[in-house]
């Protein structure tokens, strides 16, 4: 698959090994920390485009578009590719407070496929710069504060991370991730970024019966998705089957595909939203569309009181996905700040 020394390098250069040394009583004060050590770095010029205002308009300024032209000014903040590599480790540093492990790990297993893509498959033919890793731009959003809000985003075209930070409460929706490819190989391993998600939504859906499988069949095109960027407060008629109509063995796999999502979010942060889950199961719709076979290109959608989860393949390609998570009640911690 080429050079595993250039795909070492490049796993250095995301800083696998970035997280901070020291352990702070918080993931609020983790993060604060963080920020402090990466702002006092920058120029004058460059905190300008990195530290903005929370607003609004700001907290909604995101995409999953390439990084091309006539897309460049669909982000807050700076490309990772106009910083040092000590900047990067910075951001990295800010971006993995507020995560699990799990969830960090994560995060850099999409940026690595974005690199294996760029420098070995299909993008190697195109321009680079339409899918390095380099062009994932980070924004700071309201003053870091160990007890007033405050955002992280780190966005490009397979991950949109829109963190809010209030006190003793970390938010981590509208969440976007995505990869191409679904699996790449990394010293003699495979990595698969969204591999436990999409094994859990085949495994949920074999798993009902003929007729609920009906149920849950919906007609939904190829690459289309309701719960991207600028669908802000979007309001969507639940499909398919309803969490009711499931079995409890079959409920629990839903709460576990659910919880795929809602667990890159440190254990402290995501144990509420679980439990917010299993409390409207009953009330939580599965939608499926396309083949029900594992490593088919199928389309799902999952909508709850607390949780809006869609998975679409791109291009009817199972080798292109793209995930949203929202919670419709909470977007940009809006409990919180009481927006």
């Amino acid at each position: 698959m080429g050079s595993r020394a250039a795909l070492l390098s490049a796993l250095l250069w995301l800083g696998v090994s970035a997280r901070l040394a020291a352990q702070p009583s918080t993931n609020t004060l983790k993060a604060v920390a963080a920020v402090n050590e990466f702002l006092a770095t920058l120029t004058d010029a460059q905190r300008a485009v990195v530290h903005l205002e929370l607003n609004r308009q700001n907290q909604s300024h995101w995409s999953n578009l390439p990084a091309a032209v006539g897309y460049t000014n669909l982000r807050n903040g700076i490309r990772m590719a106009e910083l040092t590599p000590a900047q990067r480790n910075a951001v990295l540093k800010i971006v993995a407070a507020p995560l699990s492990d799990a969830g960090y790990r994560k995060v850099l297993q999409i940026l690595m496929a974005e690199e294996v893509r760029m420098r070995f498959g299909a993008a190697a033919a195109e321009e680079p710069s339409l899918f390095d890793r380099g062009e994932f731009p980070f924004a700071i959003l309201g003053e870091p504060s160990a007890s007033s809000p405050w955002m992280i985003q780190l966005g490009g075209h397979h991950l949109g991370l829109n963190i809010l930070v209030a006190g003793e409460v970390d938010v981590l929706t509208p969440l976007h991730t995505g990869t191409e490819p679904v699996a790449y190989t990394m010293n003699r391993k495979t990595v698969r970024p969204l591999g436990a998600e999409t094994d859990k939504a085949f495994a949920l859906m074999n798993a009902l019966s003929a007729e609920q499988q009906k149920q849950a069949a919906i007609n939904q095109p190829a690459g289309e998705t309701v719960f991207g960027p600028g669908q802000d407060d979007k309001t969507i008629p639940p499909l398919g089957i309803r969490g009711s109509a499931m079995t409890p063995g079959q409920q629990k796999m839903l709460i576990d595909l659910i919880g795929e999502w809602v667990t890159i979010l440190n254990d402290k942060d995501a144990a509420p939203k679980m439990a917010e889950a299993r409390a409207g199961i009953a009330d939580t719709w599965f939608a499926w569309s396309g083949p029900t076979r594992n490593g088919s290109a199928a389309y799902f959608r999952i909508q709850g009181p607390t949780v809006e989860i869609e998975y679409a393949p791109q291009d009817s390609s199972e080798n292109h996905i793209h995930t949203f998570y929202r919670d419709p009640a909470n977007d940009y911690g809006r409990k919180v700040r009481k927006l």
